[in-house]
């Protein structure tokens, strides 16, 4: 069982919580290494997009992923997307799928003053975008948290403004599991504020 901070651990308790967010659980933790070296869970994430899909981008994204020191958000959403996809296409992930928004296309629009625990948050940063899945916002509504890969350069859940966001996409459910609710939150933890 992974090991969340002690204020998330309601979502490994949570048998309701959306599938995509107890596949992204399963990896909490992960960390790319510092320097020279790689992750080797991390690189293997693409290589399994590629064997799930087959389509040409993913093949190419599978020899192009070599180092975790590159920006790693969009390949975690990715193999969180493959490992629930459920034999659906509309669920496996967007065509550029390293580009973080590139995941403004997938899925269902939301509003940013509606999301739910499971939707895939896509955020602007400096010199381009981040992905990450929401599993709660604050009262005000003016900050919400992310489970995601690539932030502070592990899988872990992080905080971020909802004036950064540029897209809200709830996955394609066919009934919407009871988990993927709105969560009130208190922040805790440092703001992110530009994920690499």
């Amino acid at each position: 069982m992974p090991q969340v901070p002690a204020s998330y651990a309601w979502l490994l308790q949570e048998p309701i919580a959306p599938l995509m967010v107890r596949v992204a659980l399963d990896a909490y933790g992960t960390t790319e290494v510092a320097g020279a070296g790689s992750n080797p869970r991390i690189l293997a994430w693409a290589d399994e997009v590629a064997r799930t899909t087959g389509r040409p981008y993913d093949n190419w994204a599978a020899d192009f992923y070599n180092d975790d020191a590159i920006p790693w958000c969009g390949l975690f959403m990715a193999v969180v997307a493959v490992r629930s996809w459920q034999g659906r296409p509309e669920r496996l992930p967007p065509r550029n799928y390293l580009a973080a928004l590139a995941w403004a296309d997938w899925g269902v629009p939301c509003a940013k003053t509606d999301i739910l625990v499971g939707d895939v948050v896509v955020l602007r940063r400096q010199g381009g975008g981040h992905v990450t899945l929401a599993v709660g916002v604050t009262a005000d509504g003016k900050e919400f948290m992310g489970l995601g890969g690539n932030q502070s350069d592990r899988v872990n859940i992080a905080r971020f403004r909802t004036d950064r966001i540029y897209a809200v996409r709830r996955p394609p459910y066919r009934e919407r599991p009871a988990g993927a609710r709105r969560v009130v939150l208190t922040a805790t933890g440092p703001l992110s504020t530009n994920e690499r």
